[in-house]
């Protein structure tokens, strides 16, 4: 397949690729998470062309982008806490499980009578959809089961050849997909953290639960993308570092043929050729932006056998980062 590449230079720039997803066609474009590989989310034969170009299993739900939250009605059914939420973080980071009306066909949601709502803040994003006039359904623009891609350049990488086209527009601002949840009248279910944290959450509803499928292994129908299978992995076996300072130093300077993701506080103290940080010990929004980017920059070595991430924090977008680093490790996690 020849892949058009779209630097985006303004709103016209993008004028090829809202024709390609009208015309059924699938398109990677950016967004303030990670770049979504999207088309017309009311033609199930376009969410077939995106499952095949991921190699993505089809009972793992995509998710329907819309330039205003006011055009969820047409496509779901809404509630007072629903508008209460969109208020508040949309256009952003956020995407609501609602009930799904008939125009979104059922490969879409996998099967399921549920569909999955977002309106993105990206500038590029938004005016994609507009233009498209319709609401592009779009998982994230890897492929299935490898870290997510946050620059033009992992797209580049994983999806040239495969797609009708990529557009350019720079570094993803937050660095992991947006936060996930389910609602009702009564309570509030994170199925995936980002940059809509629980924190911030929490002010909307007197319940709010984390799902388990949050913080380990999942075996059923997954309600939302990131639940059931494994995600994120790098090339090369990963295990995370659950341990302080020292337990951790001694164990790696015992290690060979490794690599290393850790904060910037270690560098100091942890020898080799492929240490990475991804950023300070203190700042998970940065840890979030650097931490795909960390585990894509080991595909390819020969001179690993394994990867070890230290452990990050759990609160706020750290919950985001803590989630993506133990599915990349299989949920393989070392208690130093």
């Amino acid at each position: 397949m020849n892949t058009i590449k779209i630097h985006y230079t303004g709103r016209e720039s993008l004028l090829p690729a809202a024709e390609i997803i009208r015309e059924g066609g699938i398109v990677a474009f950016p967004t303030e998470t990670v770049y979504g590989l999207g088309g017309n989310a009311l033609d199930p034969r376009a969410a077939g062309k995106i499952y095949a170009a991921k190699g993505r299993p089809s009972d793992n739900p995509l998710i329907v982008h819309l330039a205003d939250v006011a055009d969820a009605e047409k496509y779901c059914h809404t509630d007072r806490l629903f508008f209460r939420i969109a208020e508040a973080f949309m256009p952003g980071p956020l995407t609501v499980i609602l009930p799904k009306k008939e125009l979104i066909p059922d490969n879409v949601t996998g099967g399921l009578p549920t569909v999955g709502i977002r309106v993105p803040s990206h500038r590029v994003a938004n005016e994609l959809i507009s233009l498209a006039g319709l609401p592009i359904a779009a998982p994230s623009a890897n492929l299935s089961g490898k870290p997510s891609p946050t620059s033009f350049s992992h797209i580049e990488h994983d999806l040239d050849g495969r797609v009708d086209a990529l557009i350019d527009g720079g570094d993803c601002e937050f660095g992991v997909e947006s936060t996930i949840i389910r609602i009702t009248e009564e309570e509030i279910v994170l199925l995936r953290p980002g940059a809509v944290t629980v924190e911030m959450l929490s002010l909307f509803c007197d319940k709010l639960t984390v799902d388990r499928a949050v913080t380990g292994k999942f075996d059923g129908v997954p309600l939302a993308p990131g639940m059931k299978y494994r995600h994120y992995a790098p090339d090369c076996p990963l295990t995370v570092l659950d341990g302080e300072n020292r337990a951790v130093y001694d164990f790696l300077a015992r290690t060979s043929r490794r690599g290393v993701i850790c904060f910037d506080e270690d560098l100091a103290h942890i020898d080799g050729e492929y240490v990475y940080s991804c950023g300070p010990v203190g700042d998970s929004l940065k840890q979030a932006q650097r931490l795909f980017s960390c585990l894509r920059a080991f595909d390819g070595l020969r001179g690993i056998d394994r990867i070890y991430a230290r452990m990050p924090s759990r609160s706020g977008i750290g919950l985001a980062v803590f989630n993506r680093l133990v599915k990349a490790a299989g949920f393989d996690v070392r208690r130093l």
